[in-house]
């Protein structure tokens, strides 16, 4: 049985991936590290309203970031992604919360 914290992180991932700004952001990172002014043009977004809920997903720890000279260079936390090999671009993306894993499904 998991200890009480492990569904304390859990509830914390859920609740910071509560929001569909930062759903699209978790997708744009499923494609690789990226900083926030790189991020911020890839979705069409104001870089101050990118950079809070990047903050948000680092205080959850569903994402990490790297200081790389002058930028902070963002990818997804290697607790949280699944990777699958030869996933295809229908296949579901998968995060793990800890206490349950969520499928990111890109309907166009």
């Amino acid at each position: 049985m998991k200890k009480r914290s492990d569904y304390e992180l859990c509830a914390g991932r859920l609740r910071a991936l509560a929001d569909p700004d930062r759903l699209r952001i978790v997708e744009c990172l499923f494609d690789g590290s990226i900083n926030v002014s790189e991020l911020s043009d890839r979705l069409m977004e104001d870089i101050v309203k990118v950079s809070h809920h990047l903050g948000v997903l680092r205080q959850a720890e569903v994402v990490q970031s790297e200081k790389q000279g002058r930028f902070v260079i963002y990818s997804l936390h290697p607790d949280v992604k699944k990777a699958k090999k030869n996933r295809t671009k229908e296949e579901p993306r998968m995060i793990n919360l800890g206490c349950c894993t969520v499928d990111l499904v890109c309907s166009k």
